[in-house]
């Protein structure tokens, strides 16, 4: 690979621009071989998701069975970094933003890329934590998940006092959600990607492409449904024809209960977006210098507060100007 790796992650530290996430820069370079994509995580990122495997040692695993994915060039341990070939094609956030109607192909893309990771062994992937839930125990495997809510709670609600409040947040954000674990049904587990939503889908010559393996983890198929559905916020007619090919598509020890225990995930998903995006989205509204962007933020922020207040039993709805005025007497306190 020429310029080599090394010179690669300089180049891609010194560039200034970059596609970020919440967890990695990513820069693209050119090579002698083609484009590239330089991974660095970003020093003092928040954690505020399940993350048990390392990325680069996930995707190679599912490579066999999972087609569209990203192709690990280089991995770095000092300094930590990963080259992933750079996949050609549109970010399905650009050309179909939530609202709009995703290309025609995609929900089909993606119940068999949720079939075929159902196929995956367990023996490919990397070891699970010692602790980690049981084969089948989806009520343990849901405790595992709201634990790093809970902690992402414990964290910041004393600094994120007054905007929580403001916002409506109840003193116990997560006791619907911790009460409805131990009545899920068992289900077979299986390999989950965790994060399929618009940003991290690329599609090139009608093919769906898969990014982003950070948050992979080994266990209940339906919570990567769920997921998925929460994060795409799909027109009504996409997300019934995901759900219903799901259904359709997935091994029957996989969907036992489904419809029951899809929204308990679901529920989940929806308070953990609201107190995690109330931090991340408070520092990117502050820092954003594009009215545009900030007014996007405040609208997105909007429709993920409100959809947790249901949640929480509160029947009123914020207007996304309440929440801007709310987060302009209170940004002071909390935004780094």
């Amino acid at each position: 690979m020429t310029p080599d790796p090394i010179t690669l992650y300089r180049e891609a530290r010194a560039s200034g621009t970059s596609a970020s996430g919440f967890y990695n820069d990513n820069v693209r370079s050119e090579t002698d071989d083609g484009a590239v994509i330089v991974r660095v995580p970003i020093h003092g990122a928040d954690g505020m998701d399940l993350r048990v495997w390392p990325e680069h040692e996930v995707i190679p695993a599912v490579a066999p069975w999972v087609a569209a994915i990203p192709e690990v060039l280089h991995v770095s341990a000092d300094p930590v970094f990963q080259i992933h070939r750079f996949i050609a094609g549109d970010v399905v956030d650009t050309i179909a933003p939530r609202g709009t109607a995703v290309p025609t192909h995609l929900p089909g893309d993606v119940v068999r890329f949720f079939r075929d990771m159902s196929e995956v062994p367990y023996d490919v992937l990397p070891d699970p934590p010692a602790d980690w839930p049981k084969e089948g125990d989806t009520a343990g495997f849901g405790a595992r998940l709201s634990a790093v809510t809970a902690d992402v709670w414990r964290r910041f609600r004393e600094p994120y006092a007054a905007l929580y409040a403001a916002l409506g947040v109840p003193a116990d954000p997560l006791d619907r959600v911790e009460t409805d674990w131990p009545a899920l049904t068992g289900r077979v587990f299986r390999a989950l990607h965790c994060d399929v939503h618009r940003k991290n889908l690329i599609v090139a010559a009608g093919r769906t492409y898969f990014l982003d393996w950070e948050l992979a983890l080994w266990g209940d198929p339906l919570y990567d449904l769920a997921v998925h559905l929460h994060k795409m916020d799909y027109l009504p007619a996409e997300a019934e024809a995901v759900r219903d090919g799901w259904l359709a598509a997935m091994p029957a020890d996989a969907r036992t209960a489904a419809a029951v225990d899809l929204p308990v995930y679901i529920r989940h998903e929806r308070v953990k977006s609201a107190l995690v995006d109330t931090v991340r989205y408070a520092k990117l509204i502050a820092a954003a210098v594009d009215p545009r962007t900030a007014a996007r933020l405040v609208a997105s922020l909007t429709t993920k507060l409100n959809r947790a207040r249901a949640v929480w039993g509160l029947d009123d709805r914020l207007a996304g100007e309440e929440i801007r005025r709310i987060l302009g007497a209170h940004a002071p306190a909390v935004v780094e």
